[in-house]
């Protein structure tokens, strides 16, 4: 009976030392389970954040070659430009011509191929531009032969002038109407007046005599205008004005009315605030 007790005991011992153990692998087990996932986890990550990169690396890539077209194509595109103003200023050197006529032109030299990519749109609007700098080159001689002029003043008439240009180049040139050259003529003393007048008022700001108190004063006496007149006659400004002396007195009075309705100056003050010493 001893025995069998005895048997029976050893026999729970051998049980729970293999639940034991039995246990402990199943811990192993998962443990190496759960190690494996992780590691598996890991590895997917790794895998996407490389897919993600790769993906990223094909953008950038793409976006270069964009770029790169892009800027292949504007550097064509500016070549083709720079062609075709080559083909005006050789080819079209009077403003009159015309667009279509100007493409009849244009059309017969060899370059006229390199500029295809060039729209008709684009190439029009360039032949307006070159037309454009033409009229302005022609005209800015024309001017400068005005300047030239030593007899030419505000009201000299343009069948004066033109007695004295008929022969330069630069008047024959400009154009072959008449009517033309003569409202250039009236555009450019229209210019010169307006430049006139304002070296006059110019000058009025820089004559001391002239001050807010100035318009009581020519009140009080009308010398005091005259005074102030001959001091402005030793100045050229106020010369080139004498075939518009009514508009020339005009500036004069209205800026004398202008300071005296401004008012004394304000006095200089300081509008920083006075540094601390240390």
């Amino acid at each position: 009976m001893e025995r069998l007790h005895e048997s029976s005991s050893m026999k729970e011992i051998i049980f729970k030392e293999f639940v034991s153990r039995l246990n402990k692998n199943i811990t192993n087990v998962d443990e190496e389970i759960s190690e494996s996932l992780k590691e598996k986890e890991k590895q997917e990550r790794i895998e996407a954040s490389l897919r993600e990169r790769e993906k990223e690396v094909h953008r950038e890539l793409a976006a270069h070659f964009r770029e790169r077209d892009k800027e292949r194509e504007n550097h064509l595109h500016q070549e083709n430009v720079g062609s075709f103003n080559a083909l005006l200023i050789d080819l079209i050197r009077s403003p009159s011509v015309n667009w279509r006529e100007a493409k009849r032109i244009l059309k017969k030299d060899h370059r006229w191929e390199l500029v295809e990519m060039l729209s008709r749109d684009e190439m029009e609007q360039l032949f307006d531009k070159h037309v454009g700098n033409l009229i302005k080159k022609k005209r800015e001689k024309f001017h400068t032969m005005l300047d030239e002029l030593k007899d030419l003043n505000l009201s000299t008439t343009w069948r004066e002038v033109r007695r004295l240009i008929k022969d330069d180049s630069r008047y024959l040139k400009f154009s072959t109407s008449d009517r033309k050259c003569e409202r250039e003529y009236h555009e450019y003393v229209k210019e010169r007046l307006l430049i006139a007048k304002n070296n006059f008022k110019q000058l009025l700001q820089e004559t001391k005599l002239i001050t807010y108190k100035t318009k009581q004063s020519i009140e009080e006496s009308e010398q005091h205008l005259q005074d102030i007149i001959n001091v402005l006659q030793n100045d050229k400004r106020y010369l080139i004005l004498d075939d518009f002396a009514d508009d020339r007195r005009q500036i004069l009075i209205n800026y004398i009315s202008e300071l005296h309705h401004q008012g004394p100056p304000k006095p200089i003050t300081a509008t920083d605030p006075p540094t601390r010493r240390k």
